[in-house]
């Protein structure tokens, strides 16, 4: 069923393909917004985060929660993030961030392709990397373009969307609070 949902999203209509593009939103206009956002400093020890995985429609498919131990030694930090869904299902992933020149980011982790970009200004961040999905016996490679807004020195709010071919597959929204 879930990959049946998945693969009538991902052949969505030309319509759908066209708005997509429609909207976007850049990382400049949040320059001089604050608190101002440094990863290396948030993403620094142990961190909870609570989410819910919403289809096209904004129902919601999946409850998680997450806990993350982050440490950081210069410009290079690690993200341990243990996941457990509503479901019983268990995930790991570890990030391998980079900080890079204005801003800037990359990072890896084992199921993600390639290498993920992002860039930080003011309390906002975008990031975008391709993730193998594993769905009912099959890997999709699906995109993640991921907002984060830091609201206060303990709570960070996440937005990101899922896409496969330009047309958008659902939405994770996460509220991450730093202990």
């Amino acid at each position: 069923m879930k990959r049946r949902l998945l693969l009538a999203a991902a052949s969505g209509s030309a319509l759908s393909l066209g708005l997509a593009g429609c909207a976007s939103q850049s990382i400049d206009q949040y320059r001089a917004e604050k608190p101002v956002l440094d990863l290396r400093e948030y993403f620094n020890g142990t961190l909870d985060a609570y989410g819910v995985f919403t289809d096209r429609s904004g129902a919601v498919v999946k409850r998680f929660t997450v806990v993350m131990q982050c440490n950081w030694t210069g410009d290079e930090g690690v993200l341990d993030e243990d996941f457990v869904y509503s479901d019983g299902t268990k995930q790991k992933r570890v990030w391998r961030l980079t900080r890079l020149a204005d801003g800037r980011y990359t990072g890896t982790a084992g199921d993600v392709v390639g290498t993920a970009q992002g860039q930080a200004r003011g309390n906002a961040f975008y990031w975008t990397y391709t993730l193998s999905l594993p769905i009912e016996g099959t890997v999709v490679e699906v995109r993640f373009d991921d907002w984060m807004y830091l609201m206060s020195d303990k709570v960070m709010l996440n937005k990101a969307t899922m896409s496969k071919f330009g047309v958008t597959l659902g939405e994770v929204t996460l509220s991450f609070s730093k202990r």
